[in-house]
């Protein structure tokens, strides 16, 4: 329940089109719901402006399904459903939950990333650049991606602009001078954001990644570049985490 959802559950029983005995339905598992396993806390997008989201790597196929199924369950609620780090045999778990709302329910593979679209409203006031350094670096560039438009979110993309081959990301200046917030995703030695923060007013998230041969040591080299950029408009999130950098970007668009 949002603060949107909230302010028109009261507004109705205050015009006396919605009873109390109702509302108190609606509101009986605020602030979460026990699942045992689980408590779903459907509080969270009246808190924070965004709906709880499902971090699927370390749950059962059949505990994901019943966390959606929980978060589906809120009778008036068009909230998006996002669950990141999925497979394939948690899709098929999620889809049979929600089987009724048929091409609503998809799987991006390549982030391994499930989406249920309930609610296409734009909040952020701007659009959110998501900029990865190479092909390699998409996966986590597109769960970033993701997240952000489910977030009610303008979203435009840049891949494979890596500084490599800096002229590739020099073509696109003006978009990235147009954007309220950048995510910039880069693995190796992680400079891409260094540049990009060097061009660009706006906030610049960088989210390393773990591309890289051995010496970068599962990502941990380009984290540390990042966190010593000499960008001042550069911030770092974990190691492969667009879904973070998503989350930190969408509330700065909507600030």
């Amino acid at each position: 329940m949002n603060e949107r959802e909230l302010r028109r559950l009261l507004e109705g029983v205050s015009a006396r089109k919605i009873s109390p005995e109702r509302a108190i339905e609606q509101l009986r598992d605020l602030p979460f719901e026990d699942l045992d396993f689980a408590k779903v806390d459907h509080h969270r997008a009246l808190r924070q402006g965004y709906a709880e989201v499902v971090f699927a790597k370390g749950k059962t196929p059949a505990q994901v399904a019943e966390i959606v199924r929980a978060m589906l369950g809120r009778k008036g609620s068009r909230q998006n459903v996002l669950v990141t780090r999925a497979d394939a045999k948690i899709y098929a778990a999620v889809r049979r939950v929600n089987a009724s709302a048929g091409r609503a329910t998809k799987f991006h593979g390549l982030s391994g990333v499930i989406t249920i679209e309930r609610n296409q409203e734009i909040s952020g006031k701007g659009t959110i650049c998501v900029v990865s350094a190479g092909t390699s670096d998409i996966p986590v560039a597109e769960e970033a991606l993701l997240t952000a438009r489910m977030m009610g979110n303008r979203v435009e993309h840049l891949y494979d602009v890596g500084v490599a081959g800096i002229h590739r990301l020099l073509e696109h200046r003006a978009k990235l001078t147009s954007a309220r917030v950048v995510i910039c995703i880069a693995g190796m030695e992680g400079a891409l954001p260094s540049v990009v923060g060097g061009l660009v007013a706006a906030p610049v998230i960088a989210v390393p990644t773990s591309t890289g041969y051995g010496a970068s040591f599962g990502g941990v080299a380009a984290l540390l570049g990042m966190l010593n950029s000499c960008a001042s408009n550069v911030t770092v999130v974990n190691i492969d985490n667009g879904f973070g950098a998503a989350c930190v970007a969408s509330c700065i668009n909507r600030a």
